[in-house]
């Protein structure tokens, strides 16, 4: 089914079927989320959130822009407003926790050249302003146009455009080169994670 068919029969009472939803958009949402936080500890509580918000809004959806930008916009706000709320509670003397990086590669030499260059790309990415990182995110790692990326943070396809060319220009050419194949590892979504997730949000909405 389509996702506007989707939405249409859960607006109609048929709940259960919003879990599709989750699965097919968890790792996009994930990678949106993770960009605009920097760090893993609060993501899976900002993406529950962000699926219960789009749910409790599911009828204002309109058919104008794709469900999946409609469903980015909603975590990028509620990611922003959980970013807000942390850089006051770290203004106030709070503490931010840095996560570990997994990975995971065929043999130890790959696995050990992969966790490298993760980390350097990680690094990178967290070193980049907000409004920047989330960009870069967007359209060089889940590949989104210039046009999805724009109506998911609410803002001009030219403001995306100035963005998108100041991130790349901050990130060094080199690591760009290096990073290649395995730029779309980073920020991944495992099976594990996407289960507890969409059981969460299930749970809450049943």
């Amino acid at each position: 089914m389509t996702d506007s068919d989707l939405v249409r029969r859960i607006v109609g009472g048929d709940t259960a079927l919003f879990e599709i939803l989750m699965r097919r958009y968890n790792q996009r949402v994930y990678r949106a989320v993770r960009a605009v936080l920097r760090t893993d500890d609060e993501v899976e509580d900002v993406m529950q959130q962000a699926y219960l918000n789009a749910f409790a809004h599911l009828r204002q959806f309109a058919e104008r822009a794709q469900f999946s930008t409609w469903l980015i916009r909603i975590a990028v706000n509620e990611a922003l407003a959980r970013l807000k709320k942390r850089d006051r509670e770290a203004w106030d003397g709070g503490e931010e926790v840095m996560s570990t990086i997994e990975s995971a590669a065929p043999n130890p030499e790959q696995q050990a050249q992969t966790s490298q260059l993760r980390e350097v790309m990680e690094e990178e990415l967290a070193a980049l302003p907000a409004t920047y990182r989330t960009v870069l995110v967007l359209r060089d790692v889940e590949g989104l146009s210039t046009a999805e990326t724009a109506s998911s943070l609410d803002v001009s396809e030219e403001v995306v455009k100035t963005r998108l060319h100041r991130a790349r220009a901050m990130v060094r050419e080199r690591i760009a080169d290096r990073a290649g194949a395995v730029l779309t590892s980073v920020y991944s979504f495992g099976n594990s994670r996407c289960d507890r997730v969409v059981e969460a949000v299930m749970a809450r909405l049943r």
